[in-house]
């Protein structure tokens, strides 16, 4: 989470008001039981209504306080959780859309998707609850055992016994809580792949009938997710039951002597009153920094995942070489060797080739030859593992990328389009007249289907959707 923090810089003044207010708040909430006790002691004893109704006044009051602060504090803390994770979210794709075609495919889309998404989302709701609830729930446990010694400092010896036994119960669940969650974001990223990859291939299950195998394989992996979230859920749902027992032990052991000392005439029933709505306040604010302890869990989890991301890439530092005007070489490999990351074995060994100005190679090979990543390799969106690859008679690792992607024509293999309209997509390749952009599809023999539709404001769903594959090609 350190590694994440800087992106909460303008946000500094929104996460210290939150918990500020928050603690306001908790402030009026304290004073609460003591005006309760005077109410009792007081204007019940003496039946006495000018003074109830003069000490309902102040209750309305500090009301009207605690919820201005609240709404001021959600506010702030709000503010900045989204504000925090919409800077994340900027950066964390602008570093994606830098990494190499290496670093990807080690960290795998399903992944990125699901760290950018579901994981961000936690990101925020724990930031969110932070700022609420981390300074406000042990303001209100020691103030409240605080405000307990000022009333009566006999009976509230329990409160001693009480509180650390909750908070080593609640750091013992946080501790054992976290790596669980860990394992939960991983299987659910396991999932998502899976799902990711059955509707991109949908029309190949079908196809070879297999959807009962794939189904198998689905209901396999949200079993194990299944599984392990109800392991997760189990040791979480032992807050409630646990911090319960131990608060209603402490509240019948303080009703017990809080009867004795009003026989002896040494507490009053207003005093008693007020300890038990402390111990109240105390349960009711263990409950909610229970909560906060699994937010807080699964969010740093979350957040660790997210920072491996951007762990990910920027080793290699980045030529500022620009393509030369005047060069005899235009491509020259010697003794290129390359392996996948996941791959042990080189998918392309010893490889040598010269090409001059002007000269031109046809690439020949069966499926798997390594054509492909040839040509990536060239393109620089891989690097080899062992040789040297020159371009434009310059080392490619020595090549501005922006100035050598414009100096190079590359047709994919796979067929990508963007949502959008066609004109959108052609302006990729950079500025064109709409002339321009007509005469390209005419070349491209795209322009008759496109103008029985609306032209070059034909609307080009995700992936091409609509189109068919000669289309989109």
């Amino acid at each position: 989470m350190k590694k994440l923090l800087k992106y909460m810089k303008e946000y500094r003044g929104r996460c210290a008001l939150a918990p500020f207010f928050k603690m306001l708040e908790a402030a009026a909430e304290l004073f609460v039981p003591l005006v309760m006790a005077d109410i009792i002691d007081n204007g019940i004893k003496n039946s006495d209504k000018g003074y109830i109704l003069g000490r309902c006044g102040i209750l309305i009051a500090l009301a009207l306080l605690g919820f201005s602060f609240t709404a001021l504090s959600q506010y702030f803390s709000a503010s900045a959780a989204v504000g925090f994770v919409t800077n994340i979210k900027r950066a964390l794709m602008r570093h994606i859309l830098s990494l190499e075609y290496s670093d990807i495919d080690r960290q795998g889309t399903a992944s990125l998707l699901s760290r950018m998404t579901g994981d961000l989302n936690e990101v925020q709701s724990g930031v969110n609850w932070t700022l609420r609830l981390f300074m406000r729930s042990p303001f209100i446990v020691f103030g409240a055992a605080f405000m307990a010694f000022t009333v009566d400092a006999e009976s509230a010896i329990v409160f001693v016994v009480v509180i650390p036994l909750l908070t080593a119960i609640v750091f013992a669940l946080l501790l054992s809580s976290i790596p669980i969650f860990k394992k939960v974001q991983k299987k659910t990223e396991e999932l998502l792949f899976i799902v990711r990859e059955h509707l991109y291939g949908v029309r190949v299950i079908r196809s070879f009938r297999l959807g009962c195998k794939e189904r198998d394989k689905f209901e396999k992996k949200n079993g194990e997710l299944t599984h392990l979230s109800v392991f997760a859920a189990r040791i979480s749902a032992l807050m409630n039951p646990l911090t319960y027992v131990v608060i209603n032990l402490g509240i019948v052991f303080l009703l017990y002597k809080g009867a004795v000392r009003i026989n002896s005439g040494s507490l009053t029933v207003g005093q008693l009153v007020a300890l038990y709505n402390y111990m109240t306040q105390i349960l009711i604010e263990l409950l909610k920094l229970a909560n906060l302890v699994i937010s807080i869990s699964r969010s740093l989890s979350a957040a660790s995942r997210v920072e491996e991301v951007f762990e990910q890439g920027g080793g290699d530092v980045r030529g500022s070489s620009p393509v030369p005007e005047d060069y005899d070489k235009a491509l020259e490999l010697e003794n290129v060797t390359f392996s996948y990351s996941q791959s042990a074995s080189p998918v392309l060994f010893d490889i040598n080739v010269s090409l001059k100005k002007g000269e031109t190679l046809g690439i020949i090979g069966p499926t798997g030859a390594g054509k492909t990543t040839l040509i990536n390799i060239i393109s620089g969106f891989y690097k080899a593992t062992e040789g040297k690859v020159a371009v434009f008679g310059v080392p490619s690792e020595k090549l501005d990328p922006s100035s050598f992607r414009k100096a190079i024509r590359r047709v994919p293999q796979h067929t990508t389009l963007f949502s959008g309209t066609v004109r959108d997509n052609l302006l990729w390749a950079g500025d064109a007249t709409d002339e321009e952009m007509t005469d390209a599809a005419r070349r491209a023999m795209a322009y008759d289907f496109l103008y029985e539709k609306d032209g070059l404001d034909t609307l080009v769903g995700e992936e091409g959707a609509g189109l068919s594959g000669g289309q989109r090609q």
